[in-house]
Formats: C-alpha cells, structure tokens, sequence
C-alpha cells in the first residue's frame, strides 16, 4: 500500500516508516504540517494517510477535511491528546481510524486496514445513494411523462408506459431520455400561452 506519514515530530514520522516498511508498505512522502499533507495527497496517488492532528500551521484535521472533500482517502490520525473532542472533529473531517500515542506496529496495522476498509464501504454507500437518487429521478420523470401521454392522447397508464418503452427501443435510447423529449416538448408548447 502506497501510504503518507503526515507527523510534524521526525522521530515519531521515521518510527513510523520503519513499522510500515517492515509490514511491506510504501511511504511514498513523509510531510511535516497538514497543508503539506494536502499537497502531497495531491501530488502523489496514495492508498492511505497517517496524519498527527497536532501540528503547526494547517492542523491534521483540517488537513484530513480538505483530503477528503476532494475524494475518498483512508485516513488514520494519531494523536498524543486523549480528547474526545479532537475524536468528534475527527470523525466530522472524514478519519476513518484514530490511535492514541504511543502506538506500536500492530496497532498501527489494524488501524491502517480498517481505515481501507472503512473507506471502500462509505464510497459504495455513497455510489449506492447517488444510484438510487438517479433511479428515482428517471422514475418520477417516467411517470410525469405518462401522464402528459395519458392526458394528451387518452392513453392508458399501460399503453402511455408501453409507448415510452417502444420510443425507447425504436431510438435505441433509454426511457428516461423519451420521457425527457416528452416533458420538454409539453413544455414548450405550454409556454405558448
């Protein structure tokens, strides 16, 4: 895995490379402050970040916000604070894991896979709600343009719904883009009057 190491403390950062270097990871940038970390995330694909949220300038949690409002990136802050308000603001900024230091390599580890883990389940989540968001929109607009069939040509619901089908297949396009030319054509010829 392709990780970061954001620790402003280079005793802390180089423990921590070594650990995941002997566990066979990648520590593709070793970065010092959060808006480092933001621009090494961009620079560099990586897999997942381990970021300490007490550091100068740009703090690990507003760094992770950023990291994470620009796509999906595992994150597993570290922290010598033992506060549940940094843990809330951690959650609220998208971490996905949270040690408390000292840390050791196994701790490390779990924490790194569940971040993984825990990430690829919110991005099918969130894909799964923009699918099901979509779905309902083609529906809704599948259904206004039966009406307009049904009010306009005397259709039944059936028959409105079969002719959007037909149009659909006969076009070669879907029926969300039928009902689509329906509405819009309804539209401009109530804008008329």
């Amino acid at each position: 895995m392709r990780v970061l190491i954001a620790e402003d403390d280079p005793i802390i950062a180089l423990a921590l490379e070594r650990r995941l270097a002997g566990a066979g990871h990648d520590v593709v940038a070793r970065v010092g402050d959060g808006a480092a970390a933001v621009a090494a995330v961009a620079e560099h694909q990586v897999d997942a970040v381990i970021m300490d949220v007490v550091m100068p300038g740009m703090d690990g949690l507003e760094a992770a916000r950023r990291i994470t409002a620009a796509g999906p990136v595992p994150i597993v802050a570290i922290t010598a604070h033992d506060d549940p308000g940094l843990l809330e603001r951690a959650i609220a900024a998208g971490v996905a894991a949270y040690l408390v230091k000292p840390v050791d390599a196994r701790q490390v580890e779990t924490a790194l896979a569940l971040a993984v883990t825990r990430t690829a389940e919110f991005s099918a989540l969130r894909a799964q709600v923009v699918e099901l968001r979509d779905a309902l929109e083609a529906r809704k607009l599948i259904e206004r343009a039966k009406g307009v069939l049904m009010d306009r040509a005397g259709l039944s619901e059936q028959q409105a719904f079969a002719r959007i089908q037909r149009r659909a297949r006969d076009t070669n396009t879907t029926m969300p883009a039928v009902a689509r030319q329906i509405v819009d054509a309804v539209g401009l010829f109530d804008d008329g009057r």
